[in-house]
């Protein structure tokens, strides 16, 4: 019989999604999907502006770690999981990794798992969220829009509808204005004026 637990696996950071395709790969060749049928890394897509394009990043809950749901009573199972390239081992109760301590791998509890995989699950229904990038105060461009071209600073940030209020200079007088995240841009003051 069969029962797969949910386990966290600390991998090199940067290197998770290579170690889920070897993962996936091995299971496959070592057809162990049985004992392995899930491999995730946690994240949600968020929306960015850059260079006045919107665009479209994937961005992981746990730089380092990867979850899989596997059932570890069958030995090769350890073994091939913790001789993939970049994988550091298996979090043990301590925190640790199980590769150098010789503790066993602990598996999440359900809890855990289920507020995790919630979280995935809530990042996929709400598709795509946008990050929050902008702080009061800051200098933004306004990007499109009747005031495009204009530059203000940030007074209040609405998280919820995703928009900012801009105070921008029209006619010599600071007007407040409300935009959308996505019809303003940070001003690059870091001084690389040439």
């Amino acid at each position: 019989m069969v029962d797969p637990k949910w386990y966290v696996i600390r991998a090199v950071s940067g290197k998770e999604r290579k170690v889920r395709e070897y993962l996936e790969h091995e299971i496959k060749v070592n057809k162990l999907e049985e004992f392995v049928p899930q491999v995730i890394i946690p994240s949600e897509k968020v929306m960015e502006m850059r260079n006045g394009k919107k665009r479209v990043r994937e961005r992981q809950f746990f730089p380092g770690y990867i979850l899989v749901s596997a059932d570890l009573k069958n030995g090769e199972v350890l073994h091939m999981i913790n001789n993939v390239p970049n994988v550091i081992g298996f979090l043990s109760a301590k925190g640790t990794s199980t590769a150098r301590s010789q503790e066993p791998p602990v598996p999440l509890r359900e809890s855990e798992i289920n507020r995790i995989l919630g979280r995935v699950d809530e990042a996929e229904e709400e598709d795509i969220k946008m990050d929050t990038p902008y702080i009061v105060g800051e200098e933004v461009k306004v990007m499109d829009g009747p005031f495009s071209g204009f530059i203000g600073n940030i007074e209040e940030i609405f998280e919820e509808r995703r928009k900012l209020k801009v105070m921008v200079k029209i006619f010599g007088r600071n007007t407040p204005v409300e935009l959308n995240y996505m019809q303003v841009e940070k001003v690059d003051n870091s001084g690389n004026n040439g």
